[in-house]
């Protein structure tokens, strides 16, 4: 992986699984003895939340900041004002969860002028050939004009994570290499990285540059 931004920002459709990502991102961060925290800005309530690994995220450390109502049948557009401290205080490093297409990007637009002006941030689209949704580069163009355009940030990186959640194997990772790399030339933007679950990393780390193992996020019911 290469030098971390201070605010790392992960967005992408429903089902991406960015959250995921985002979770697996922040706990990497702190192996390495960063201190970071991790904010959840879905305000939409789709099915995964970064509530869900509240527990693990306290037990190494991680500070969580999300709505009362994550994880909850209460569906309301508000975020905890705390947010605005992993923004303006520049003393830890700060991943964002960023909800599913322009609606859940609405929050962002809330923070964006502070973000940009500090200037060291990633905003980053998890991507996922798997999902009905985002199935051509051309559905995954139109979802990050959304998210860009409501949001008023450009996006500086992809995130590979095509996946089947457990049922993912290595081909369907393999498979995949070629979409993101589509995506990234037409949107001229690098693939920072590929994400894969350890028990298929053997199989692909002499084949897939710039690999990231990840634990699949399990729903809190």
């Amino acid at each position: 992986m290469k030098e971390f931004k201070r605010v790392t920002l992960f967005a992408g459709h429903y089902g991406s699984g960015k959250t995921n990502v985002a979770v697996n991102y922040a706990l990497m961060m702190k192996e390495k003895g960063l201190d970071v925290a991790i904010a959840d800005l879905d305000i939409v309530n789709p099915y995964f939340r970064t509530k869900d690994s509240a527990d693990e995220l306290e037990k190494h450390g991680i500070k969580l900041i999300s709505s009362e109502f994550a994880g909850s049948n209460v569906d309301l557009p508000a975020l905890p004002a705390e947010i605005y401290s992993l923004v303006d205080i520049h003393d830890r490093y700060a991943i964002f969860d960023i909800g599913g297409d322009d609606r859940g990007a609405t929050a962002l637009g809330r923070y964006a002028d502070a973000i940009k002006s500090e200037d060291d941030y990633e905003l980053l689209m998890v991507i996922n050939k798997f999902r009905p949704l985002s199935r051509t580069p051309e559905l995954v163009l139109e979802i990050m004009h959304e998210i860009e355009t409501t949001a008023n940030m450009k996006f500086t990186g992809l995130v590979n994570d095509s996946n089947l959640g457990a049922e993912t194997t290595a081909a369907d990772v393999l498979d995949s290499v070629g979409f993101a790399k589509k995506v990234s030339e037409i949107t001229g933007l690098p693939i920072r990285f590929t994400t894969v679950t350890r028990k298929i990393f053997d199989e692909v780390k002499d084949k897939i540059d710039n690999l990231m193992v990840i634990k699949l996020q399990k729903k809190i019911v």
